[in-house]
């Protein structure tokens, strides 16, 4: 009995023990960072600045390969992760666009066909124009706008997306009438107005940051309900501290900020979860990373599923709003 005892507890203890080998995932070939964004914009900088983060610290011996799919305003990356439902090997980098883009158009996923892993950052949002537009300060650009209802071009990523909802905001607030060009991504709307095709854009600091430096575009306010944090100077005599709040500048809307979000194709192991949760921790800990929240003026968040899980339904309440205001819902 005492043998047969032994035995069993001996065979218990081994299959234990394989069901633990195979809970702790680890990549074992190449993982693809699917970027729903096109080049330039912030949503490829994140995830270009993480692969390299990772690479020259040697987080993770596996290989990392980016893959930009921004069509669709970031649908087309949403539905090739969703499609792989089980894979780990696809880490989707978005924004809030994973559970708001179903509401405004029918597609090839659904929110709940990814699962949040985290969100790394807020983005700020600013009103940028052209560095020889009219228009100096907030005040005066909204009046403008409302003289002489949409003839100011809003240029932003994408449509019935986060630059258009904010534009709404901005128009609803205000009572003042603009005109609304998408572009594939922050990048590309930051081009547009540095080459004067638009008048203004609402891109977070790190997609225009590049214009900024080089003096091609001026912004006129912060959507934060304070300034920005004090720094050195970033363009001429100008730190982004300088810059006023929107509210403070004669606009009533205090604060609009997106995260910067990550995910998996639902399905996948939790242990695959949590591998991705440790491996961005460490990376928040690197030079690059915090040079990067330096850089661009982001605010640094670490939201765990779950956390990100609740952000996501709250915004959605009230964006949703929006949506059924300007007719976007999908029928």
């Amino acid at each position: 009995m005492l043998k047969k005892t032994t035995f069993t507890f001996v065979m218990l203890a081994s299959a234990l023990g394989v069901v633990a080998a195979e809970a702790a995932w680890k990549p074992e070939r190449p993982i693809e960072f699917v970027v729903t964004s096109g080049a330039g914009g912030g949503t490829d900088n994140i995830a270009r600045t993480i692969q390299a983060a990772i690479q020259k610290n040697k987080l993770t011996d596996a290989n990392i390969i980016v893959t930009n799919k921004g069509g669709g305003s970031g649908a087309e990356g949403f539905v090739y992760s969703a499609m792989a439902k089980g894979d780990p090997y696809k880490f989707t980098f978005g924004t809030n666009n994973e559970y708001l883009l179903p509401y405004v158009a029918k597609l090839g996923f659904k929110s709940t066909d990814l699962v949040p892993v985290a969100a790394m950052a807020l983005d700020e949002f600013l009103i940028w124009v052209h560095k020889d537009s009219p228009y100096k300060d907030a005040k005066s650009f909204i009046e403008a706008a409302k003289a002489n209802p949409e003839s100011i071009k809003f240029g932003g990523s994408q449509s019935k997306d986060t630059d258009q909802t904010l534009v709404s905001i901005i128009s609803e607030a205000t009572g003042a009438k603009f005109t609304y060009i998408p572009f594939k991504s922050g990048g590309e709307a930051a081009v547009q107005l540095a080459g004067a095709h638009i008048d203004a854009n609402v891109n977070n600091p790190n997609e225009n940051i590049g214009q900024f430096k080089a003096g091609m575009v001026r912004p006129l306010c912060v959507f934060s309900p304070k300034r920005m944090a004090k720094g050195p100077k970033v363009s001429g005599d100008m730190a982004w501290s300088d810059i006023p709040t929107c509210k403070e500048a004669g606009i009533p809307v205090e604060t609009y900020q997106m995260p910067r979000t990550q995910w998996l194709p639902a399905g996948v192991p939790e242990d695959a979860v949590k591998w991705y949760i440790d491996l961005l921790a460490k990376v928040r800990q690197t030079e690059e990373w915090k040079q990067y929240i330096e850089r661009t003026s982001q605010t640094e968040v670490f939201m765990s599923p779950s956390e990100l899980a609740k952000f996501a339904k709250d915004e959605e309440a009230k964006t949703v709003a929006v949506f059924k205001r300007e007719g976007w819902l999908a029928q």
